[in-house]
């Protein structure tokens, strides 16, 4: 569903903050230090699922029709955001994995297993509200279904295989529109990217050309005011590898943003409108 974008991304906010808050904090604890890994993840999903399921019928309306389906389309001039949402759903349900995996992985689990079980969670807990969509007005759109499974694949290989993190990273980029209150909704403003980043290559890397990676993106304009001349670009582009700029700066924390987030403005890029 169109909207289901912005409702995913706070939802899935608040449960990453939850959960972090519970284990990282004595007084937020409940006794949830003392659980071994395997009751962690457990009462983690449980509790993503009793969440959605509680604020499903608060705020969205589950439980109020039978159980129904609707086509949303991918990529096409005649879907509401021009598949940008789907794009979306990718990236987010990507990035809910790979945290999912740190901190399952933080919790005693090796690397290969919390890379399973994280990609694992995110596809559950995401299909989960898709199915509570379907007791809603939303409905159950299986292309947002295939676009989560391909966000948890992506999230596995990401998690499991540091030498390919290295080379490619799935981005969100955002330009603020300090006239709007909800960025999530924001398509207008928003573009998804596969960047290749040279420094990820041994032969590049202690070479001018490790700071530099190649962009290929996606963004759609037009279609949140049903502009008659709605766009949907593909574009390639040559940008700074910020996160390696960072780390070698000695930011090694903060650094990590940079490989889900796209600062808009830090690359050059030759668009091509898919319309024409």
């Amino acid at each position: 569903m169109p909207s289901n974008m912005p409702r995913l991304l706070k939802l899935l906010i608040g449960l990453l903050l939850c959960v972090l808050s519970i284990s990282q904090s004595q007084a937020l604890d409940f006794g949830f230090s003392e659980l071994d890994k395997h009751e962690k993840l457990l009462v983690v999903n449980a509790g993503s699922v009793a969440f959605i399921t509680a604020w499903g019928i608060a705020k969205w309306d589950y439980g109020q029709r039978s159980p129904h389906m609707q086509s949303e389309g991918w990529l096409g001039n005649d879907t509401k955001e021009g598949g940008a949402d789907k794009l979306g759903h990718l990236w987010s349900t990507y990035v809910f994995g790979e945290s999912l995996s740190n901190l399952y992985e933080g919790w005693g689990y090796n690397h290969d297993q919390a890379a399973s079980y994280g990609a694992l969670s995110s596809f559950a807990i995401m299909g989960f509200m898709e199915v509570g969509d379907s007791f809603s007005n939303y409905g159950f759109a299986y292309e947002d279904l295939i676009t989560n499974a391909l966000g948890s694949v992506a999230g596995y290989l990401m998690y499991k295989y540091p030498d390919f993190a290295r080379k490619v990273d799935l981005r969100w980029e955002y330009a603020p529109a300090f006239d709007r209150t909800d960025f999530f909704t924001d398509y207008e403003h928003t573009k998804y990217l596969v960047a290749l980043q040279l420094g990820g290559f041994d032969r590049l890397e202690g070479t001018p050309l490790e700071y530099l990676e190649l962009q290929l993106g996606y963004y759609s304009r037009g279609f949140e005011t049903q502009r008659a001349d709605r766009e949907r670009n593909l574009y390639i582009g040559v940008g700074l590898d910020l996160s390696r700029l960072f780390r070698k700066a000695g930011c090694e924390k903060f650094c990590k943003v940079f490989h889900y987030y796209q600062p808009p403005y830090t690359y050059v890029a030759h668009d091509s409108n898919l319309n024409d």
